[in-house]
């Protein structure tokens, strides 16, 4: 793999019969991974500030073409050479776009070269023109000039040094990043193993939260009486829950009939760590009719208990509804014959059931 020290000796390592022209390298760093060129940072200000200056100085030959701009993009903290070339790129036109707009250039004064190894930043280098030499100095560069170049590159080769430095760092800190993750990785599935091999059947797992459910009591259904209802979990504990009736039968020329609605609200508690087991308080309101034989009944009912159940999970969506509720029953009602098509009332009567008042074998839908 080509190194920094190669792109940067490539430039600067030149015959010293050449100094006439010599070398202005500037370095811009860039976040490992990341093709924002954060200015302040990691001393790009600075380095910027500098460049600024000598295209300043050199505007004339740098639009001119004599002086172009080398533009070296580096990129190797992501996977593949061709992420890591597009991000490259992408550095390279963030820096000459600063340069562009700051500078007063155009893009024709850059040579762009991107690269998808040694480290992340990007190089600028500027061979400036040197002025031209009087008669008495045609023979060679003077002293100062000679002192002067040989401490440039000595700066020159330190940045070089500096940055492979960091870039060595910058890949160690990545490898034990990476290595750090892949020790996680491996601890967290070392620690669900058991769990996979223990796996649970799907009815002793603690129920999936959901907020709210569709449901039919597939006994009244099977009664020929559709029944619908509701439930709203508040909390993982508690839901409320509204169930409904209503069927309307009738058969032998109206002599048989068989009608029937009711509501019922309820409260539930749900118990234990998976939430399959529940107690429950319920209310029951509604109405009757109905007529089997030569005398037919009708009224309202009002009552209500405490119900009790289990939950059982049929699948991620579906389960299914256990219930049986006891408690307190009050039926007004009223006997009636027909003749001629006419209800002919025959008294009233009240009762009081104390027992089961519900059951059931419900589908239960979650919704969300």
């Amino acid at each position: 793999m080509r190194t920094i020290a190669t792109a940067v000796c490539a430039f600067l390592l030149l015959p010293l019969s050449a100094q006439e022209r010599p070398d202005t390298v500037y370095t811009f760093r860039f976040v490992p991974q990341k093709d924002m060129f954060y200015v302040p940072w990691g001393g790009n200000d600075t380095e910027l500030e500098r460049l600024l200056q000598c295209v300043e100085r050199y505007r004339e030959d740098i639009l001119s073409g004599e002086a172009p701009l080398y533009v070296d993009g580096w990129c190797n903290s992501l996977d593949g050479e061709r992420e890591n070339l597009r991000v490259a790129a992408i550095r390279s036109n963030r820096v000459k776009s600063e340069l562009i707009v700051r500078g007063g250039i155009k893009e024709e004064c850059f040579i762009t070269r991107n690269h998808a190894s040694d480290g992340d930043f990007v190089i600028v280098r500027l061979t400036v023109p040197a002025p031209e030499a009087s008669a008495a100095e045609s023979d060679g560069p003077g002293e100062a000039e000679a002192e002067r170049l040989a401490a440039e590159r000595a700066e020159q080769e330190r940045k070089a040094a500096e940055e492979r430095r960091r870039a060595e760092e910058a890949r160690r800190a990545a490898g034990q990043a990476e290595a750090d993750r892949l020790a996680k990785e491996q601890a967290a599935g070392q620690a669900e193993q058991p769990q996979e091999i223990t796996a649970a059947p799907l009815e002793s797992q603690p129920s999936a939260p959901y907020r709210f459910a569709l449901r039919a009591n597939l006994l009244r259904w099977a009664t020929l009486t559709p029944d619908v209802g509701v439930e709203w979990r508040i909390s993982p504990s508690v839901g409320i829950m509204v169930n409904g009736s209503w069927t309307s039968w009738t058969w032998q020329d109206n002599a048989r009939r068989y009608a029937l609605w009711e509501v019922a609200p309820e409260v539930r508690w749900y118990l234990g760590e998976t939430k399959r087991g529940y107690l429950g308080a319920m209310f029951k309101a509604g109405q009757f009719n109905y007529k089997l034989s030569a005398t037919g009944r009708q009224g309202d009912l009002l009552g209500g208990g405490i119900t009790g159940g289990y939950r059982l999970p049929l699948t991620e969506a579906l389960s299914m509804d256990f219930t049986l509720g006891l408690g307190f029953l009050n039926a007004d009602t009223e006997r009636y014959d027909v003749t001629d098509g006419v209800r002919v009332r025959r008294g009233t009567e009240t009762k009081h059931w104390w027992g089961p008042i519900n059951a059931g074998v419900t589908l239960v839908w979650k919704l969300f």
